[in-house]
């Protein structure tokens, strides 16, 4: 009598093409439930069967991580992305009452796997790891640039206003709101050269460092990281066109001698 290895089957069912298309689906369904609890409506017209679709989904996505589990212990704790999975996963498994009822609205978190369940996402998302480094150099670069100009507009303008440069942190942010170019020239500049006119000397070149150039440095940045990061794919990809032609070759000259030895045979 032989032994039925469970695994087996298990394997097969992880493998099967439709199983991922299956889960993304269930994933996205489940956000739209988790989308309904804030539905005052919804949540009195059927509240009951949307915690038990969530309870239902939530069963699904333990039970998959389970089976992945059972057959690739090693393995699955190896691939950064299953790990988010189990992560997100455990996150909605932590009990959320008394002080730790906020952690039903962590819940939602679980949309996050379609990161991991669709290629594509996770090819972006490698990008932006890739680009931290570099991004890394701009945020201190650019710290040093606010670093200075909170300085001199402390020093500068904190007497008379005193609200928006009283001291280095409201400097600070009232530089990052010029930043980001938001009210900055009627909100702030305009009424600071009402008392001081040659403010735009400070204030314009400020703009030109940061808004024009330093953020521009990091989209370069990103988007290096997300060609090299498609071109690393790309090369993958061809790495295993290449090795699976030549599997294909080698079996095709192994066919061809099997058949002229048979062939050798029969003559």
């Amino acid at each position: 009598m032989t032994n039925i290895n469970p695994n087996n089957y298990i394997k097969r069912l992880l493998e099967w093409r439709h199983f991922e298309t299956t889960i993304l689906i269930l994933i996205v369904i489940n956000s739209l439930t988790l989308a309904l609890e804030t539905s005052t409506t919804a949540m009195n017209v059927a509240g009951d069967w949307i915690y038990l679709l969530d309870k239902v989904f939530l069963g699904i996505f333990v039970l998959e991580l389970v089976m992945r589990l059972s057959v690739d212990f090693r393995g699955f704790w190896r691939d950064p992305w299953r790990i988010f999975d189990f992560l997100v996963i455990a996150i909605a498994l932590l009990p959320a009452t008394g002080s730790l009822s906020i952690l039903r609205s962590l819940r939602i978190l679980r949309v996050l796997r379609l990161i991991s369940a669709v290629p594509a996402m996770r090819r972006v998302v490698s990008g932006l790891l890739g680009a931290m480094p570099g991004m890394a150099s701009i945020v201190f670069l650019i710290a040093i640039i606010f670093f200075v100009f909170s300085v001199i507009s402390t020093k500068m303008f904190g007497d008379a206003f005193p609200e928006w440069f009283g001291s280095l942190g409201a400097s600070a942010y009232t530089l990052f709101q010029v930043m980001t170019l938001e009210s900055w020239s009627m909100g702030i500049v305009r009424p600071v050269m009402e008392i001081y006119p040659l403010a735009w000397i400070l204030f314009v070149p400020f703009i030109i460092l940061t808004a024009f150039t330093v953020l521009n440095l990091f989209i370069g940045v990103i988007v290096d990281a997300m060609q090299t990061e498609h071109e690393s794919a790309a090369a993958e990809e061809r790495g295993q066109m290449i090795t699976d032609n030549e599997l294909i070759l080698t079996e095709l000259r192994e066919l061809r001698t099997q058949i002229s030895a048979i062939q050798k045979k029969m003559t």
